[in-house]
């Protein structure tokens, strides 16, 4: 006689960095959970690697963001309590740009709104603070004492190992093919079986789009690139202790960010500059002239941070049109829930948003207004 095969409470499907820490969330209840992955998480296949991302609570892209990425930081220590692990590194965070710029004007208008620590410096200030960059006299910077760095992967590998601590169940280096309702719930089609749940959490990011064909979204992807630096001299000023998270805007068409060095070069990236990418296809060879163009941005506003190129990756940002999230019901199939695509700037929120998520899967109230996320704003009006 054939072993039964198993049913779960709810199947996650992407384990990345929504997805996973939605799996712990879930597993965390006691629910009986399955995470799929058709790589083998923590990976650089996706949206999720590069070993560090921002966390910053001065949001200039919505000041409605702003209860969610706090949330975020109470889940995060959470996360490090629970498992001992060291995921978030305080180095404070500028915002800079002219003082009418979308991130400068932005994330004033949030720190203000919540009453956030912060401070309005001046270019001369800035330079006299943190002499590695060299501003435009016009820039000035929204200093954010809170901000620092996640990172990535060790947040991943952790959630996951929390969540197989509670009893979650993997299944990785096994891609979805399909997904469909049935009587018993939702069956999960994959290279190597089917496997069924009262519940599916898609948070499948660049594949969000194949995974719901029916539904016509608006996604593009994009191909982003990260390169690390050596600094050429005072590497002591790109330090954690010295240098903070920053992201500057040079036009309205060109922001940069970066990190400071912690053994690895000074990471420094261009923000939705990419060009449009197939997921299953990506370039991940970084070409010379895209060097040369990073290196043109570094020379002219970090140029002690010019020397040896000592790492490069690609990642991808899967990108709404109006930049905002997405998190909501599957309009056709109450029993899953589709989640993930960030539009470049999620992975902070990652550890709130497995909560929002596990709630909506487990039919309980979510904490946060998530209606700025919703499906409906891309339906053409009846």
């Amino acid at each position: 006689m054939g072993t039964a095969t198993p049913h779960w409470d709810v199947i996650v499907a992407g384990l990345g960095a929504m997805g996973s820490a939605t799996l712990h969330q879930l597993a965390h209840r006691g629910l009986k959970v399955l995470g799929i992955d058709r790589y083998a998480p923590p990976h650089d296949h996706g949206s999720s690697h590069g070993r560090s991302r921002i966390i910053r609570e001065a949001y200039f892209e919505d000041p409605r963001y702003v209860p969610l990425v706090q949330r975020a930081y109470q889940c995060w220590r959470a996360i490090e309590l629970e498992s001992g692990m060291s995921i978030f590194r305080q180095t404070g965070g500028l915002m800079l740009g002219s003082r009418d710029s979308t991130v400068v004007r932005g994330a004033r208008h949030s720190a203000e709104l919540h009453g956030l620590a912060h401070e309005v410096l001046t270019a001369d200030e800035v330079r006299h603070r943190y002499p590695a960059f060299h501003l435009r006299d016009d820039d000035v910077g929204i200093l954010e004492p809170r901000a620092g760095m996640l990172d990535p992967e060790l947040a991943i590998s952790t959630c996951i190992d929390l969540a197989l601590v509670h009893g979650a169940e993997l299944r990785t280096g096994e891609a979805v093919r399909a997904w469909r309702a049935v009587a018993s719930g939702i069956e999960v089609e994959t290279e190597h079986g089917r496997h069924h749940a009262d519940r599916l959490v898609l948070t499948v990011g660049a594949w969000t789009g194949a995974m719901c064909p029916g539904l016509s979204l608006p996604l593009v992807v994009q191909r982003n690139l990260l390169y690390w630096f050596d600094p050429v001299r005072d590497h002591a000023a790109f330090a954690p202790a010295r240098f903070p998270v920053f992201i500057h805007e040079l036009s309205a068409d060109l922001t940069w960010y970066g990190f400071p060095d912690t053994g690895d070069g000074v990471k420094l990236a261009l923000h939705h500059h990419g060009v449009p990418a197939d997921p299953d296809t990506l370039q991940r060879t970084v070409t010379d002239a895209e060097v040369a163009f990073m290196r043109e941005v570094v020379a002219a506003y970090m140029p002690d941070a010019n020397g040896a190129l000592r790492d490069t990756a690609a990642c991808m940002y899967t990108n709404l049109p109006d930049s905002h999230f997405l998190i909501d019901t599957h309009p056709q199939h109450a029993g899953v829930i589709v989640a993930s695509p960030c539009s470049g700037h999620g992975f902070k929120f990652a550890s709130a948003i497995g909560e929002v998520l596990a709630d909506m899967a487990t039919g309980q109230p979510v904490a946060f207004d998530t209606s700025l996320f919703s499906l409906d704003r891309f339906r053409a009006p009846a």
